[in-house]
């Protein structure tokens, strides 16, 4: 089989480089065609090269790879994998790497130097194949929220449910769905992100430099109320129980992942029925097609990103092919179509129950 998928690996450490390498190389599809030991290097390679993928460790000398990114992005875009040691400063960095363009991220397992990165040998071939067939975007850069521009509205009587599962481009693509969403919205929403363990607290924290509505990682037990997102930490299912309790799950992975968007889309469509509505956004693989069909088929409102505007778009793809889909929506103009949706199901629900309390 041909080998498609051209790779330069950059990394400060001679022996990760050897490994990132042994790694892709062992895979038919993948051939390593150079290897970078700072951000410098990684820059001239990519523009004599011009590589499928480069994968990009985040804390190199001479250049850092957030430097390098920025170059790259700006002269010669190709896809980027960030490869990031499980720290905050790591986390931050890599956050920022996805606003600045980079497709996907890998967190090495114990630290810079990982003597285990087998561990990760699996997800990171898949993410670099996915990288490389990857459609590159550009996003408004975002000016945070000081101060941060939450309602002190009376919360509604009436209000919906908004499930949204991502993967793949997700973080950037959230970032702006969110930032554009008012603080007034009579919705909660319930945000499954594929991450790996460790990385969604430091997501929410970016997510609340842009976003009006307060985002944090759930806490097991807690009631969801409108007006906040609720983020599903990395490592756990999220489920909504009766009355709108929020339970962490750690059942096996669905789809390979955990948190899984169809786990969510269908627990929050059995509670929430016609007043759940289900978006399906940028990522690679299937999930939240089954859960999506759930949430139409329980009477809610169902739609995914048009996957002309998705980094990767088989989790639209897959719900559209499913007809779990309603509408399908470019990015742009998703926070508002989503916005329409919710006040037009809270109105509905407004009148029938108006009309139950005349009929009495």
């Amino acid at each position: 089989m041909q080998k498609w998928c051209k790779v330069v690996v950059a990394d400060d450490s001679a022996f990760m480089r050897l490994v990132i390498t042994r790694v892709l190389n062992e895979d038919s599809e993948i051939e390593v065609v150079g290897t970078a030991s700072n951000g410098a290097e990684a820059v001239e390679l990519v523009k004599a090269l011009r590589p499928s993928v480069l994968t990009l460790d985040v804390e190199m000398p001479v250049m850092d790879g957030l430097t390098a990114l920025e170059i790259i992005m700006r002269d010669c875009p190709i896809p980027v994998v960030m490869v990031s040691a499980l720290t905050r400063e790591g986390a931050e960095v890599t956050m920022k790497a996805l606003q600045l363009g980079a497709v996907d991220f890998i967190a090495k397992p114990s630290g810079s130097i990982s003597l285990d990165f087998h561990k990760v040998k699996d997800e990171l071939v898949a993410k670099v194949k996915a990288a490389a067939k990857a459609k590159l975007r550009a996003f408004p850069t975002l000016k945070p929220l000081l101060p941060l521009q939450v309602s002190t509205a009376e919360a509604p009587k009436e209000w919906a449910t908004v499930v949204i599962g991502a993967s793949t481009g997700g973080p950037a693509a959230v970032r702006y769905l969110l930032s554009q969403i008012p603080s007034d919205l009579p919705a909660a929403v319930l945000l499954v992100q594929h991450m790996p363990v460790g990385f969604t607290k430091f997501f929410a924290d970016n997510l609340n430099q842009v976003s009006a509505l307060p985002v944090h990682e759930v806490r097991d037990g807690e009631t969801i109320e409108p007006r906040k997102v609720y983020l599903a930490p990395s490592g756990f299912h999220l489920l909504v129980g009766k009355g709108g309790q929020l339970k962490l799950d750690t059942s096996p992975p669905l789809h390979n992942v955990r948190p899984a968007a169809d786990k969510t889309f269908e627990s929050a469509a059995n509670v929430f029925r016609q007043k759940c509505i289900g978006v399906v956004m940028t990522g690679m693989g299937s999930d939240g097609a089954v859960g999506l069909l759930t949430v139409k088929e329980f009477g809610g409102r169902t739609m995914v990103q048009a996957p002309e505007t998705c980094v990767i778009p088989s989790m639209p793809e897959s719900a559209l092919k499913l007809g779990a889909a309603q509408e399908s929506v470019p990015l742009e103009q998703l926070p508002q179509r989503i916005t329409e949706v919710v006040n037009e199901v809270v109105k509905v629900s407004q009148k029938a129950n108006f009309t139950k309390a005349t009929v009495r």
